[in-house]
């Protein structure tokens, strides 16, 4: 007899459902690696990603206690020492002192599990816990663009669900969270919002219903089927299973990506989470 579907989801798997459910099966179900690039040149997507990565460490080790003079010797002369300038000049605005660094929390929803590694959680125990995801891209999204971003939606509803250790053990309320995106590349202008009750029962109702979808559509048999493709084939060009699917072989070009896509790919950093450890609640 065949398992049931369980799942560990992150925003990203979540948001490449959304985006694509064929994707979706082919990556995180299927776990099939494909021979192919998501633009072109792949040398400077892997430049930027490899860039981003060192941001978020030089980020890290700053707000571990490390003297911002030493770490700024890392960076020198290159987009990664203009990005650690900006945040030196004009990091965040109001935030608690006090916070914690790559943080990763984890809840049973459904049959499966949701994750999230956190940049950072700024907390004022008792008070206000304050989200923020350090951003490399190069195209600042519209505001409106990133309200039913999966990220922007999993973040909060999953630090009010298991944040708690965060917040000396007492439990968290909506009305006390909030998430900012901060841009390296357009420092003076975060995308910052505050969470609600009402927004956290409708996230509650939106991602147990996405989840409980895709463990029936991938249960059994179900996960053995090709499921159908988006009809939408512009942004089949930066898909590495492109050719799989026959929607051609040559990948896109990066800078019209850039330029096309009103939310540019949010994640700088490829997260394992199979790998990872979390705070497990529930």
């Amino acid at each position: 007899m065949t398992s049931p579907a369980v799942f560990r989801f992150s925003q990203a798997s979540l948001q490449e459902y959304v985006d694509c459910p064929r994707r979706f099966q082919l990556r995180h179900v299927w776990r099939l690696r494909w021979p192919a690039v998501d633009a072109e040149p792949a040398w400077e997507g892997e430049r930027y990603l490899q860039e981003g990565a060192a941001f978020h460490r030089l980020i890290q080790r700053h707000l571990l206690g490390m003297p911002a003079d030493e770490l700024s010797r890392m960076g020198q002369g290159t987009e990664l020492g203009r990005w650690w300038q900006s945040y030196l000049d004009s990091p965040p605005a109001d935030l608690p002192e006090g916070g914690y660094v790559e943080t990763r929390l984890g809840a049973r929803i459904g049959r499966s599990r949701l994750v999230a590694q956190y940049d950072f959680v700024a907390v004022d125990a008792g008070r206000r816990l304050v989200i923020v995801d350090w951003k490399t891209t190069r195209k600042r999204p519209h505001r409106e663009g990133l309200v039913d971003h999966l990220q922007t939606r999993v973040y909060p509803y999953l630090l009010v669900r298991a944040g708690s250790v965060l917040n000396g053990g007492v439990a968290i309320e909506p009305e006390q969270v909030s998430m900012v995106y901060w841009f390296a590349n357009f420092p003076a202008v975060p995308i910052r919002f505050e969470y609600s009750r009402e927004q956290c029962e409708a996230d509650h109702r939106f991602l147990s219903g996405l989840v409980a979808e895709i463990e029936e559509r991938f249960d059994g048999i179900g996960g053995r089927r090709l499921v159908s493709a988006r009809l939408d084939e512009r942004s089949c060009r930066y898909c590495r299973y492109r050719s799989l699917c026959e929607r051609g072989a040559q990948a896109g070009l990066r800078d019209d990506r850039v330029r096309e896509e009103e939310i540019e790919p949010l994640s700088d950093v490829a997260v394992d989470f199979e790998q990872m450890a979390e705070i497990e609640y529930g």
